[in-house]
């Protein structure tokens, strides 16, 4: 066996996992599993465990490396565990130095390189050549967080915001076009504070735009997560007038009652949300939303939780990515009065349902209805509205494709071909 790539958590993993495989096939590196994790829960970190010990007990010879937020915010925790042949930091599984000596380490002796993030100024954003057996691909614009959200570990793991030079993001757009990538997805950890810290400064809504002039043959751009307070003039431009940034908006909401926003230390209200939303709806009518909302964070009451439930129905939230309240340890949220877990669980089951019939209606909504589409995989396809679709099998990765929406089955949309 040559090497393997396990990606956990977000989409700036992902991108970092093309990194991984790019020095990896470098220094010819064999019998190991690399593992990309992530430490947004507790339940993350115990999972996390037992997909370890399951590897090493199928194939005990196989040497395992982890890397990720939960190499870099649980250093000692994973260190102990056998299983663990080396443990990188999220800084050190972007340099190819790691790699030379993995690949060097005939000793098998555990290496463990996990420097303090919290120390790094610049972003490191190594350029891949290519995306392995996809035809979308993440693009690191911005790593790290300057917010500390009372709930939130991530800038333990990522540091504070740093953004990519433009130099870079750009080639790295051209190079995956040319080899065949169709769409592109920005990505980081805290999207619209791109720019801030760079010498020239410049805002999300200014690099898209420079994005799309400087690479005219990139037809379709995504963007991952935005935070409500802080998406600038620019980017509601680009929202409006320009096609290629595909219409569907990922929002960090959290939740729906003031009180409990302000408890997370968000940085806007109910009210910015739903006039935000109101707004960009009027920019762009065919745009669907998606966000992410915490079940049981401490002290919500059942009325606070209705008001998340209200404000999902009033802006009409397409895409729910739901997350019961876990307390990390070392964060604010985890010193607060703790809601009791029966009812976490119970909330966090009632959003789901909710995100289940949303999206059936939401798809209801859609048939006998023309939509462009992409085609992602054997029978699988997306449409610019991010909801999924099955296809023909007689057509390649990356076709673009018009349908007419005739329902849909447990996987998403249904339709057929039109020329």
């Amino acid at each position: 066996m040559s090497y393997k790539i396990k990606t956990f958590g977000c989409r700036l993993n992902f991108y970092e996992s093309e990194v991984i495989r790019k020095f990896a096939d470098k220094n010819k590196i064999e019998n190991t599993t690399f593992i990309n994790s992530c430490a947004v829960t507790n339940k993350t970190v115990r999972d996390l465990k037992s997909t370890i010990r399951k590897l090493k007990k199928e194939d005990p010879k196989n040497k395992i490396v982890l890397t990720g937020c939960a190499a870099q915010i649980h250093k000692e925790e994973f260190n102990e565990i056998d299983e663990v042949s080396s443990l990188i930091g999220n800084r050190e599984k972007l340099d190819n130095k790691i790699y030379e000596a993995i690949s060097e380490n005939l000793e098998n002796k555990k290496i463990v390189a996990v420097s303090d993030i919290l120390e790094d100024k610049k972003a490191q954003s190594p350029v891949i050549d290519s995306v392995k057996d996809k035809i979308r691909a993440f693009v690191q614009i911005q790593n790290g967080c300057d917010h500390r959200c009372t709930f939130c570990i991530i800038p333990f793991g990522r540091g504070n915001s740093r953004s990519v030079e433009y130099s870079i993001i750009i080639e790295q757009i051209r190079n995956l076009i040319n080899k065949n990538c169709k769409e592109i997805v920005l990505t980081g950890v805290d999207l619209t504070s791109y720019g801030h810290d760079l010498d020239d400064k410049i805002s999300l809504g200014q690099l898209i735009k420079k994005i799309l002039n400087d690479a005219p043959e990139l037809n379709r751009l995504r963007l991952s997560s935005l935070d409500v307070a802080e998406i600038d003039p620019d980017l509601f431009d680009v929202i409006e007038n320009e096609s290629r940034l595909l219409p569907h908006i990922h929002l960090s909401l959290q939740a729906g009652d003031n009180m409990i926003l302000k408890r997370m230390k968000r940085r806007h209200s109910r009210d910015d949300s739903i006039n935000l939303i109101k707004k960009i709806r009027k920019l762009r009518p065919d745009v669907v939303f998606g966000s992410d909302f915490i079940a049981g964070f401490p002290t919500e009451t059942e009325e606070m939780f209705q008001n998340t439930i209200n404000l999902i129905k009033e802006c009409n939230i397409t895409f729910l990515h739901v997350f019961p309240f876990s307390p990390r340890k070392g964060t604010p949220a985890a010193r607060m009065p703790q809601v009791k877990g029966d009812i976490i669980k119970k909330r966090a089951e009632v959003l789901r349902q909710l995100a289940k019939k949303r999206i059936t209606n939401y798809y209801k909504k859609l048939k006998d209805q023309k939509v462009s589409v992409i085609v992602e995989s054997k029978n699988r396809g997306r449409t610019d509205n991010f909801a999924k679709i099955s296809i023909p099998d007689n057509f390649k990765n990356g076709e673009l494709l018009s349908m007419i929406v005739t329902g849909h089955n447990d996987y998403g949309l249904t339709g057929k071909v039109i020329v």
